[in-house]
């Protein structure tokens, strides 16, 4: 089991945003992934955050937010 202050948290808010939340505070509901690139490809792939979030995603909500995954993992 991994603490969740190791892992990242992605937000869907009531207007229906979906994007990265690295403070974990954000008000929405919220789905925790891994921090690395691979976890969040695995996500995609699986459509574990459709399923998370219980709607579907489209594809440049997921580019938007692999890019924000990556910004975070080069700090």
């Amino acid at each position: 089991m991994i603490a969740k202050k190791e892992m990242l948290r992605v937000v869907k808010t009531k207007d229906n945003e979906i994007h990265l939340d690295p403070t974990g505070r954000e008000n929405g509901r919220g789905a925790y992934l891994h921090a690395d690139s691979g976890c969040f490809e695995k996500a995609v792939r699986s459509r574990g955050l459709e399923r998370s979030f219980r709607m579907s995603i489209d594809p440049e909500i997921y580019d938007a937010l692999g890019k924000e995954m990556i910004k975070l993992e080069q700090k």
